[in-house]
């Protein structure tokens, strides 16, 4: 999964801008399609094909060596059938959390590449590094630093967990309730409208580089 979301933030700062800088924007923009449908399109990418995508090759890796762990008995696959609840529980949790609560940094990921004249990874990682500076500078706190950490680990706290291995334990947490309640899932969301919004009107007006 860690795979998928680096894939992910590459493809998103390189979506945009490099239609422009091979110039085959031109081309695009004379197809009937609009550039809302050509940014949704490209958001949907790694906010879910991507981490199905890893979800896929992990599922289909794992029964493998389920397969050979088992010796290719029945009475052994049935004493394993956990496998596929625990695999149900790491779709959902990719649908959540790879999905919805990655939105807007895919959409300001997105919205950076439809912007940058050039090198769009450091303007895409360069505002936020300012800002933690200016922060801890001007006022020594780490707010900002604790929004990002928030928003890359996940809305349970328990997700610190996956670091130490127990990945069961912190999508158990993730119940769908505890999940769609959280109120930093419906910021998240509403700022990655904002971005996105943002990006199709970058696009409208930007010219190849």
């Amino acid at each position: 999964m860690g795979t998928g979301f680096i894939v992910g933030i590459f493809y998103s700062l390189d979506a945009l801008y490099g239609e422009r800088r091979d110039r085959s924007i031109l081309f695009r923009k004379s197809l009937p399609v609009s550039d809302l449908t050509t940014v949704l399109s490209k958001f949907t990418i790694p906010l879910i094909i991507l981490p199905l995508l890893s979800f896929a090759i992990a599922v289909v890796t794992q029964f493998v060596m389920l397969l050979l762990s088992s010796g290719l008995s029945a009475g052994t696959l049935g004493a394993r059938m956990s496998f596929f609840h625990l695999s149900l529980m790491l779709l959902y949790h990719i649908l959540t959390v790879h999905g919805l609560w990655y939105a807007p940094l895919y959409g300001w990921l997105l919205l950076v590449s439809a912007w940058a004249p050039r090198a769009p990874f450091i303007w895409a990682f360069l505002p936020p590094f300012v800002i933690w500076g200016v922060e801890k500078i001007a006022f020594r706190t780490s707010h900002f630093v604790g929004m990002l950490q928030y928003r890359l680990t996940g809305p349970d706290p328990s997700a610190t967990t996956a670091r130490s291995g127990n990945l069961m334990e912190m999508m158990s947490a993730l119940t769908p309730v505890q999940f769609f309640s959280t109120p930093g899932l419906w910021v998240g969301l509403a700022v990655a409208v904002i971005l996105l919004a943002t990006a199709v009107r970058l696009r409208r007006y930007r010219e190849p580089i």
